[in-house]
């Protein structure tokens, strides 16, 4: 079906010149997608950027103004109902029932899906026990607290099992250990052939699980490859330096600007001062050069490849903490 409608055997998931407009505002702006089925892309970009409007579109919530879209080898617009059978989708904000159990939440779930009631209850018990929820599986989810709804809205995705998992920044509200338990059940569905699209906005995050990496800013791709492709392309290396005295910052943070190749950033917490540079030991010899000029004790320093934090402050001209925090 997928080689019928155009779709290279082995794409999961296509979207070419996707349009959306609202007004005089260009949500997406010729969006170009591919997702090989049994892979992890990972979609970062600001907040308004055109993650969740592509995500409505791949799921059938939002119609294009034009383009094309296929999920699973179906048209968005053509086929849409076989579009939602083949997927799962957990968005932004846990969609849960809170005059129900976890339980009764994800049988409910099950049967919409179609499945017997017998078999609904067991896959509804086996997704309570893979996210830990067991001993909250028969209380009402009006009492779970934010991290528990979101694994709960995450196990309701896979309830039907589908080919194709959308997830819109799922560990939005976890704490830590949430995180890695929800990191290591998106590495799992991989492992069983699932294709899996993840938006997000930690970076960490996309480094740890995406194959490939689309970013997107003001409706258009302005970068797309692996995390490793995207860091080699912004070139340097990132110079830190810690200082021992927290009336050095200021000099540092001076000395760092000239050196290096944009603004700095200063931890006043932790003393460290960092930046991006080119020629990384010429950078770092000068930069400590000009520090023992000026006084400054150094209580350590290191050279390390750029991070997606580094990428992504490149492409878009701010770091990806502004995003989440006005998230």
């Amino acid at each position: 079906m997928a080689e019928a409608r155009g779709v290279p055997e082995g794409i999961a998931v296509r979207a070419r010149a996707l349009v959306k407009t609202y007004g005089s505002t260009r949500a997406l702006d010729g969006v170009d997608l591919d997702i090989p089925s049994g892979k992890v892309l990972g979609l970062l970009g600001p907040n308004g950027a055109g993650k969740t409007t592509t995500v409505r579109i791949l799921t059938t919530l939002l119609r294009p103004d034009s383009g094309t879209a296929t999920v699973a080898g179906h048209d968005v617009l053509a086929d849409p109902d076989s579009v939602r059978n083949s997927i799962g989708l957990s968005g932004q904000y846990a969609a849960v029932d809170e005059n129900l159990t976890g339980f009764e939440n994800l049988y409910m779930v099950g049967r919409l899906y179609g499945r017997r009631k017998a078999d609904a209850r067991s896959r509804a018990r086996e997704l309570i026990s893979r996210f830990a929820l067991t001993d909250a599986a028969d209380r009402p989810t009006k009492g779970y607290s934010g991290g528990m709804r979101r694994r709960l809205d995450l196990a309701g995705a896979l309830v039907a099992e589908p080919t194709v998992v959308i997830l819109d920044e799922p560990t939005t509200g976890l704490d830590p250990g949430g995180r890695l338990d929800t990191w290591a059940v998106i590495k799992e569905l991989v492992s069983d052939g699932t294709t899996v699209l993840l938006t997000t906005q930690y970076l960490e995050e996309a480094d740890q699980l995406a194959d490939n990496i689309v970013v997107i800013d003001k409706g258009k791709v302005i970068a797309r490859g692996t995390a490793d492709e995207l860091k080699n392309e912004i070139g340097g290396e990132r110079l830190e330096i810690v200082v021992a005295s927290p009336e050095d910052l200021a000099v540092t943070r001076r000395v760092l600007a000239e050196v290096g190749v944009g603004e700095p950033g200063v931890d006043d917490h932790t003393r460290r001062v960092d930046v991006l540079v080119e020629g990384g030991p010429k950078a770092l010899i000068e930069a400590l050069r000009r520090l023992d000029g000026e006084n400054v004790a150094v209580l350590d320093v290191g050279l390390h490849r750029p991070t997606l934090d580094d990428v992504f402050l490149s492409l878009t001209g701010h770091a990806p903490q502004d995003e989440g925090a006005k998230a």
